[in-house]
């Protein structure tokens, strides 16, 4: 037969100390146990040499008494000086006399009876503890020579009262001692504790808080007092709070990256709305045209609607590779990698520059051995291309633009700088996200999509680097940096 599994309400019966009180009970049973060993051991020690204490007065006190062949034993005890308590039994061939000394230091004598069950008690010679009718336990000394026996005797009574007063002193101080020590156990545990009580309502408060969607800043720490890293409890409050801050940190990423999903919808359903009205408004225009004019301007009207939706598709067709770009380098699957002359793909990128600009001076400050990287070619120069459009196209005419590549420190580096009016301070802490533009115009000539900078950015963290710019009026410097790889040996090379 099975025993029934424990009930929810046995178990909460079992789980309902709290830890102050389970550290409390803990401490005081293991210093009770404690307590209680020594007291114990203490008695023991104590009575064992005030044992060996009375056995050594008992022997002091018959060498003392002096018995003589017809003396009796009230004969000896009333001429000499004994204890309270005193017994002396005295054995000779014809009589057997005892007496015993009582508080008032009196003398009185034994009766044959008395002495007769004191004597049947005795079993040998030496020392032992009989009980005396009338008096209580004596510790005896009997003393047996040919024909003549004598038995001292001295009562165990004030060594039963001093142990029983020892215990008892021992019992008290150890209940005393037990409950100041529970009492400055509960202040310093509690006390302890605290930061762990701060810790739980922390926790609590911030449990209350709506985080599941919006705007969510959490403003609930741990007092800085209750976490110090110094102590224990205090390291789970610091931990908590350091918790505490990278989840407001990732809460508040959270929110940017939910409006600029929001916003990043908002320019794509406009980017693609725009050439969607336009060849839906043409496709309007030549049915209306093959409708109600002649066949001749019909098909005038068709052709240039035809030569306008085929741009506007040609726009939306760009919009849509550039966002399946961008979606494709999020999960790191554009890239592939090879060896990449980052010199080589940067004067190209200037002479296709200088053939799209003719209005701009360009300039190009490459040295003579190759800067070499691991990479996608065809990305890494779209990169190029993008940053040296984005100064020709933001620019005005006559802006002198530079490109030079370099190494630093084992990284590549290629910096595209420009002396135009510099970037707006309104977008440069957001010019790398999408759909930012430096100019306001939907135009594609000015405006742009605002993907760009995006897409080089995607790719260039794709290549495990990073694109920076600093912009002041007049001076404007975009810094690509990528892990440099030293370039291949020449064919034979090696053979020289």
């Amino acid at each position: 037969m099975t025993a029934a599994p424990p009930t929810p309400q046995r178990r909460r019966r079992r789980r309902r100390w709290s830890l102050q009180t389970r550290l409390i009970v803990t401490v005081v049973s293991i210093v009770s146990l404690i307590l209680i060993a020594i007291g114990l051991a203490t008695g023991a020690i104590l009575r064992t040499m005030m044992d060996e204490s009375l056995t050594a007065q008992v022997k002091a006190t018959a060498a003392t008494v002096h018995v003589g062949p017809v003396s009796t034993a009230e004969d000896v005890l009333a001429g000499s000086w004994q204890e309270p308590g005193t017994l002396l039994i005295i054995g000779g061939l014809s009589t057997t006399t005892g007496a015993y000394v009582n508080a008032d230091r009196e003398v009185v004598p034994l009766s044959d009876a008395d002495v007769a069950d004191i004597l049947a008690r005795v079993t040998h010679d030496g020392i032992s503890t009989i009980p005396v009718p009338g008096t209580g336990d004596h510790r005896v000394l009997v003393e047996s020579r040919p024909g003549f026996f004598a038995m001292v005797g001295l009562p165990t009574s004030e060594l039963t009262k001093m142990v029983g007063q020892i215990i008892t002193t021992v019992a008290l101080l150890t209940v005393g001692g037990l409950l100041v020590l529970a009492a400055v156990i509960a202040l310093v545990i509690r006390h302890s504790l605290r930061p762990l009580h701060a810790v739980a309502d922390t926790a609590t408060r911030v449990a209350a808080l709506p985080m599941a969607e919006g705007s969510v800043s959490i403003a609930e720490r741990v007092p800085a007092d209750e976490a110090d890293d110094r102590t224990e409890i205090g390291r789970v409050g610091a931990a908590l709070n350091t918790l505490l801050d990278h989840v407001d940190t990732s809460l508040a990423a959270r929110q940017r990256n939910e409006e600029r999903m929001r916003a990043f919808v908002a320019d794509a359903s406009h980017e693609l709305r725009t050439p969607l009205a336009s060849i839906r408004g043409y496709s309007e225009l030549s049915l209306r045209a093959m409708a109600h004019t002649d066949a001749a301007t019909a098909a005038d009207t068709t052709e240039q609607s035809l030569e306008r939706i085929q741009a506007q598709s040609l726009r939306m067709s760009a919009l849509v590779e550039d966002l399946l770009l961008l979606a494709r380098l999020d999960e790191g699957t554009e890239l592939v990698y090879s060896s990449v002359d980052l010199t080589r793909l940067t004067i190209d990128a200037v002479a296709d520059a200088r053939a799209a600009g003719p209005d701009h001076e360009w300039a190009l400050d490459v040295g003579d051995e190759p800067v070499v990287v691991a990479g996608d070619s065809a990305r890494l120069q779209q990169v190029v291309t993008n940053l040296l459009a984005n100064a020709r196209v933001h620019t005005p005419a006559g802006t002198h633009v530079s490109a030079t590549v370099t190494l630093d420190a084992g990284q590549a580096v290629v910096r595209v700088h420009d002396d135009g009016p510099g970037i707006a301070p309104a977008i440069a802490d957001s010019l790398f996200e999408r759909f930012t533009r430096a100019d306001a115009s939907r135009a594609r000539k000015t405006g742009g999509t605002g993907l760009g900078l995006s897409i080089a950015q995607a790719i260039v963290s794709g290549h495990h680097g990073a694109i920076s710019v600093e912009s002041t009026p007049g001076s404007t410097t975009f810094e690509v940096r990528l892990p440099a790889r030293p370039p291949e040996p020449a064919p034979g090379a090696e053979a020289q």
